[in-house]
């Protein structure tokens, strides 16, 4: 017969490589998902701009491109 401590450390180890397994498995399919769909594009930045009535320059599309990565980090 197993001791109970035993049955106990198995359920113990295996409930924690199980959120190791799966916090890499999910950050992998997220990172994965950003890559393909970014929140956001110099496209649509330009077309916020254009609705509110602006005709941005160059520089202010990396600008506001930059912030939003710093933003991020």
């Amino acid at each position: 017969m197993v001791p109970w401590w035993s049955l106990l450390v198995g359920i113990l180890v295996t409930f924690v490589v199980a959120m190791f397994l799966g916090y890499y498995v999910t950050r992998k399919m997220v990172q994965k998902e950003l890559k393909k769909n970014p929140p956001i594009s110099e496209k649509q930045i330009r077309a916020m701009f254009a609705s509110m009535g602006q005709k941005p320059s160059e520089a202010k599309i990396r600008q506001v491109m930059n912030s939003m990565k710093n933003a991020g980090k």
